[in-house]
């Protein structure tokens, strides 16, 4: 039985239910390239270019995938100024300025946490190197 159109009859959004077009939108804004974009976009308008030099490592397919995608959920302005060659500026709309203080500080507890977590990754992958010891019976 789907219970999702059931269930929007009375306004019940839950991440949790498969068919909840709430997981779209989870989705969307837990992508690290969103992530950054967010951060990156805070101040004001910004030229592609200045995007791509800004998020070190994203391809240029990457960043414009992830620019269309924010685009197509609100998120993100797109101007596209008459110049030869074309000057494209983003902007966050009202929307993705909403999302800021969520993502910057998301950006900032992976900044703050980060020699934890790779400690605990190289604990985690000794470990799992070792050989399996049998459990001493007393």
């Amino acid at each position: 039985m789907d219970t999702m159109p059931h269930l929007q009859e009375y306004g019940v959004v839950d991440a949790y239910l498969r068919d909840c077009a709430s997981r779209t939108v989870l989705e969307a804004i837990a992508n690290k390239w969103t992530c950054l974009l967010v951060d990156a976009l805070r101040d004001g308008p910004v030229r592609f270019g200045a995007l791509r030099r800004r998020l070190d490592g994203i391809t240029q397919k990457s960043l414009t995938h992830t620019l269309r995608a924010m685009e197509r959920d609100g998120m993100v302005l797109r101007r596209v100024y008459p110049t030869i060659p074309p000057r494209v500026e983003y902007e966050l709309t009202e929307l993705g300025q909403s999302v800021v203080a969520l993502m910057e500080g998301i950006k900032h507890w992976s900044e703050e946490h980060m020699a934890e977590i790779l400690a605990a990754r190289g604990a985690y992958d000794l470990r799992a190197a070792e050989e399996p010891r049998p459990i001493p019976v007393d």
